[in-house]
């Protein structure tokens, strides 16, 4: 190839480019009166960077439960705390190794007060965490009532994340 077609090859290539260039700039502006697109929102906390929310507000109403065993009213007192908990259940499976784990028996009246509470299993080394659970449960008084058995006594296990989030057995998304 001659030295000339080279050059003339190279200019064209830089006006080519230069234009180029500047249509792309010229696409890259907004249209007259459309403002621009909103910055995407922030992604979403993980559940491990979550702190605890506050604690529930007690209720004055409740519902009826018509489960005949403890057992049974174990799935509606649990669904009752995490109806007034939602912002500390944990969303997901739980992480292999938990902070805590909790067995917690709870004494309700026939009108779903709470009476009393037992730990079968204490989690001793977070007693912070079953000061929670116990100020959590007789929060979330009065839970559904008996109306069946007139009292109960039901058990659940809670299932603790160090961020201060739980699960409880009976809803448990499993873990890991």
């Amino acid at each position: 190839m001659n030295k000339s077609i080279a050059r003339r090859l190279m200019v064209l290539a830089g006006v080519v480019g230069a234009s180029g260039t500047a249509a792309w700039l010229a696409g890259c502006q907004s249209a007259p009166g459309v403002p621009p697109a909103p910055p995407p929102p922030p992604p979403a906390p993980q559940a491990s960077e979550q702190a605890p929310a506050p604690a529930p507000t007690p209720i004055t109403n409740t519902r009826n439960s018509s489960a005949a065993t403890p057992r049974s009213y174990r799935q509606d007192a649990a669904t009752h705390l995490y109806g007034l908990n939602r912002d500390r259940i944990y969303k997901g499976k739980m992480p292999p190794l938990l902070y805590a784990v909790g067995v917690l028996e709870v004494d309700v009246n026939d009108q779903g007060k709470v009476t009393g509470v037992h730990w079968l299993r204490a989690p001793r080394h977070a007693p912070e965490v079953m000061a929670e659970i116990e100020r959590t449960v007789r929060a979330a008084s009065p839970y559904p009532a008996p109306v069946r058995m007139g009292k109960v006594t039901y058990t659940d296990t809670w299932l603790w994340h160090k961020s201060g989030y739980f699960q409880l057995d009976t809803l448990t998304e499993g873990q890991m």
